[in-house]
């Protein structure tokens, strides 16, 4: 089927059905206007003859049958046809097709009240030629088939060769090149198709560069206002006199600081489709992190029958910034604990991966597929939970950085949510 899809495919298949189909109605054609002259002329003659036969034997009562290589007459009274073969004797009146073991014969009969005239015509040598023409035409339906396979397949080559230049050029195009498209054709429909695409490849191009300095601006712009909260807020948490009541307030104001400058970062990195990736940046604790993203969540759980629980069970080391790591956790940590409403939500660190455990209600299962679209909320979401942009953010970090996020049902109720930080290495 994917072979029948292509268009090269498409007139490779026109040529051959269209050359099959014209060769196959010619030797259609010749053979029935063959076998309708051939009875229609073999009839007449037949039929003349039997009539100019007729009229010269009343004329001369003595004159004899007439008698050919391939046609035989016989001339007798009526009811007394006993010179006459029998495949021929009870024949009526008119033109008639025989077989007989001897072959196949064209028979003209004419009774007579007087007299009854046979004349037959051997027509088996028609009847060999007639199959040597068949074999001929099949033969030639075959020729020409192939000869239109072949024509097809060169014509759709040097058809599909602009298209295919086309194709290659623009899988060969750099995000950086524009307009390069359109010099390489000449002012035809590619010629054009071409000129579209530059056209349209600059458009998004603009919009891209304009979507990307909008977002380093803004994450750019935050980091300012975001250093001074964490400053001042620093400053308060050092004063002696502080209450606890102030001081927990403050700390929630600092955490939330540092998830906001986690999260630019983190933009960033994405705008720039930048992983870092160079040698240069240290190892990251995974266990470190999740265990910082615990405690900051933990005033989610607020008045709730949840448990909220970290448990490094190994150790896992990731090259990558502090700040994504922290933001695709949190991201996932904070989806656990907003739909489930009491049980428990565990994190662990396992070899190579990260688990996220709860037991809210889970995902429908035709829902796993889309929980990474964007602004995608599921029949659990509920109301006013969440705007569905998290699990699109994580899934472009983690795409960035070549991790792999799987989510399934559990069998006990709830979700698992596993990041594999090294999927080539660590499959399930």
């Amino acid at each position: 089927m994917k072979f029948r899809r292509r268009l090269r495919s498409r007139l490779i298949l026109s040529f051959l059905l269209f050359g099959t189909l014209l060769s196959v109605m010619f030797a259609v054609a010749a053979l029935l206007l063959q076998s309708w002259l051939e009875d229609a002329l073999i009839a007449r003659t037949l039929a003349d003859e039997v009539d100019q036969y007729i009229s010269d034997l009343r004329e001369d009562p003595t004159l004899v049958e007439p008698f050919y290589t391939r046609i035989q007459g016989y001339v007798t009274r009526p009811g007394r046809a006993d010179i006459v073969p029998e495949p021929f004797r009870d024949l009526p009146g008119g033109v008639h097709n025989v077989s007989t073991g001897e072959g196949y014969f064209k028979a003209a009969v004419a009774k007579e009240d007087d007299f009854w005239v046979f004349l037959t015509y051997d027509v088996s040598e028609n009847r060999e030629l007639s199959r040597r023409l068949v074999v001929g035409l099949v033969a030639t339906v075959i020729f020409f088939s192939l000869l239109s396979l072949a024509l097809g397949i060169w014509s759709a080559g040097r058809i599909m060769a602009p298209v295919t230049l086309l194709a290659r050029r623009l899988e060969a195009l750099d995000e950086t090149e524009h307009g390069s498209l359109k010099k390489h054709f000449p002012d035809d429909e590619v010629g054009q198709l071409a000129a579209a695409l530059d056209d349209y490849a600059a458009r998004l191009h603009e919009l891209v560069e304009r979507d990307k300095a909008f977002n380093a601006d803004v994450s750019h712009e935050l980091r300012t206002p975001l250093a001074v909260i964490s400053g001042a807020t620093e400053l308060m948490l050092a004063q002696p006199d502080l209450s606890e009541r102030n001081r927990d307030r403050l700390l929630r104001i600092a955490r939330a600081a540092r998830q906001s400058t986690d999260i630019t970062t983190a933009l960033l990195h994405l705008v720039r489709s930048d992983n870092a990736d160079n040698g240069d940046m240290p190892a990251q604790n995974v266990g470190e992190i999740a265990g910082q993203v615990v405690d900051n969540y933990r005033p989610l759980v607020g008045e709730r029958d949840l448990k909220l629980a970290y448990e490094e069970i190994e150790k896992v080391s990731v090259i990558a910034s502090e700040a994504v790591i922290a933001v695709t956790l949190g991201n996932l940590v904070g989806n656990a604990i907003r739909y489930t409403n009491k049980g428990e939500v565990r994190v662990r660190t396992l070899r190579g991966r990260v688990q996220i455990l709860d037991t809210g209600p889970g995902i429908p299962e035709e829902e796993l597929p889309l929980v990474f679209d964007r602004h995608f909320r599921g029949r659990q979401a509920g109301g006013g939970k969440g705007s569905g942009l998290g699990l699109s953010i994580v899934k472009r970090l983690c795409d960035l950085y070549g991790w792999r996020i799987e989510f399934s049902n559990r069998e006990q109720g709830g979700l698992a949510v596993t990041l594999h930080f090294f999927p080539d290495r660590d499959r399930p």
